[in-house]
């Protein structure tokens, strides 16, 4: 009897000997469906951190600019001179931001208006193109 069951077992490992070429595609098929959902998710999210930073980025700046309006009794007349001082501002001490602080994390300066639309003042960033409007990722984001 222990001579069918080395047969049984001979067969069965010649059987499972390796994987043919169409179950080697299809795995290959299906790594490539995952990475391609991770990828996505991994980049979409990129985007969405950039665009929350800017949102912080764009009330922070607003912070410096009504302190700069504290100490000089006036609001500045561009984002610039909350870096260096203007030759008639009284009261100056600053300085109340970085250069790379007037720049969205896409690299788009941040636009600055006086006076605003209802307010004193209005700060935008016209987001991941650049462009007024927009829509997800492209929206602007402003001041508010």
């Amino acid at each position: 009897m222990s001579l069918p069951c080395r047969i049984t077992r001979s067969r069965l490992r010649s059987a499972q000997s390796g994987m043919s070429l169409l179950e080697i595609i299809i795995v290959i098929v299906l790594i490539g469906a995952v990475l391609t959902l991770v990828g996505s998710r991994v980049l979409g999210g990129a985007d969405r951190g950039k665009a929350n930073i800017a949102r912080s980025q764009i009330q922070t700046l607003a912070g410096k600019v009504e302190n700069y309006q504290l100490d000089t009794g006036r609001l500045p007349a561009r984002l610039n001179d909350l870096v260096v001082q203007p030759g008639d501002a009284s009261g100056w001490l600053g300085p109340y931001a970085k250069e790379s602080e007037l720049s969205d994390p896409w690299g788009h300066p941040i636009e600055y208006r006086v006076p605003g639309e209802g307010q004193p003042f209005d700060l935008v960033s016209l987001g991941k193109d650049g462009k007024a409007g927009g829509t997800s990722y492209d929206a602007d984001i402003k001041y508010e």
